[in-house]
């Protein structure tokens, strides 16, 4: 009888990227040591569809509908960053109840982000119900999103200056119902979740991230505020109207799986705060500043020559980007999303250059992920929460 030789050397394994808990077309090359990840190299790409050099042939009305397509989830925040880079490059004012309707939209899309990053990461790491559960709320905040904008997902509601249409008649009053119904949701996954022993086996201890690091490795968002840095741009920048409401910065100081855990389950509950307020709050006026649509325009455009004039509709409204270069930052979901933006007296902009929290965060798995268990990758990725539409752009 032969007896089988036990193999010493390391096995490379690739996850992904077609790998459930990879969140979208990432491949990971790990190299293992039995059950120790010895090395592991992320491979990024599969969903690169060069939205900046697309951005770069197109006037910024006609690249709306391609923004909603960087991070699907968190939709409302690429449209912010889009629109907020022009206002700021030709100084445009908004209308104060245009900036409160886009406070309201953003802060929902962050809560139904992270109810889309709770869901799979705890089926990532073996508890189905909370998968089903997060889906109740996420359908009422698109139930929101699409009596207020006509759409579930990529809404094209944000324009230069405001936003594309005022709320209807009695969302508010509904928006208000949801706030109260999703603190209950919030209690119910604290019950369910935060002291579940095989839930905190999987994930205290797993991807620690020093404050130091966390820097060093610029990263942003959750990532930064659960290694005990408290920076968030809605205090930071004083963008939009932020400042106006009462709130905390959600941070931990633990900077592991579960710390990044509590800080977004604690901005969920912070969001509903910021929301009740602005509804309770909202202003009169305008919900769109009218009076841009008629400054900075191409003077005599050539589609308005007599040949042009029987072969085509007229043109979006468009308007010269000035000369000059301008980074503009939110604090998306995922951490800081920002834009470079070069203009050239064009109505198409010279540079335009995302910067994807999701891609900045991605950085630290192959060192997070070293001397762990095959298993805590899951955890450690599933803790980071990327998109990889973000992430290859």
């Amino acid at each position: 009888m032969t007896v089988p030789a036990t193999r010493k050397d390391l096995m490379i394994v690739n996850m992904g990227p077609h790998h459930p808990s990879m969140h979208g077309v990432l491949r990971l090359i790990v190299t293992l040591d039995g059950e120790d990840v010895i090395d592991c190299e992320p491979i990024l790409g599969y969903l690169h569809r060069g939205m900046e050099k697309i951005a770069e042939n197109r006037t910024i009305v006609q690249y709306f509908p391609y923004v909603t397509r960087w991070d699907y989830l968190a939709t409302m925040f690429t449209e912010a960053i889009t629109v907020n880079g022009p206002e700021q490059l030709g100084n445009i004012q908004v209308p104060k109840r245009a900036s409160y309707i886009r406070v309201i939209m953003l802060e929902l899309s962050r809560i139904a982000s992270h109810l889309l990053w709770l869901g799979p990461f705890m089926a990532d790491i073996g508890a189905q119900t909370p998968f089903f559960y997060i889906f109740r709320e996420k359908e009422l905040i698109y139930d929101l999103f699409e009596a207020a904008t006509g759409m579930r997902m990529m809404h094209n509601y944000f324009r230069i200056g405001g936003v594309a249409a005022d709320l209807p008649y009695g969302w508010i009053d509904k928006c208000l119902d949801f706030c109260d119904y999703f603190l209950t949701g919030v209690a119910e996954y604290k019950k369910l979740i935060t002291q579940n022993p095989i839930f905190l086996e999987r994930v205290e201890g797993v991807g620690i991230i020093g404050g130091e690091e966390a820097l060093n490795w610029s990263l942003s968002g959750p990532m930064l505020r659960a290694s005990g840095i408290q920076w968030d741009l809605r205090k930071v920048d004083h963008y939009e109207c932020y400042d106006e409401f009462d709130w905390e910065v959600q941070w931990q100081k633990e900077g592991d799986s579960l710390a990044r855990y509590l800080v977004r389950l604690g901005e969920m509950t912070e969001s509903i705060k910021i929301i009740q307020q602005a509804l309770e709050g909202i202003p009169g006026g305008p919900y769109e500043n009218f009076e841009i649509r008629r400054f900075d325009r191409v003077k005599d455009p050539k589609w308005n020559d007599f040949e042009y004039r029987f072969i085509s509709k007229k043109p979006s409204p468009t308007f010269e980007l000035a000369k000059q270069e301008l980074y503009v930052r939110v604090e998306a979901p995922k951490g800081e999303l920002g834009i470079f933006l070069i203009g050239d007296q064009s109505v198409f902009p010279w540079r335009w250059k995302i910067r994807p929290p999701g891609f900045m965060n991605l950085q630290i798995l192959p060192q997070l992920v070293k001397r762990m268990k095959l298993a805590d990758i899951m955890t450690i990725l599933g803790s980071i929460d990327i998109i990889m539409g973000e992430v290859d752009r």
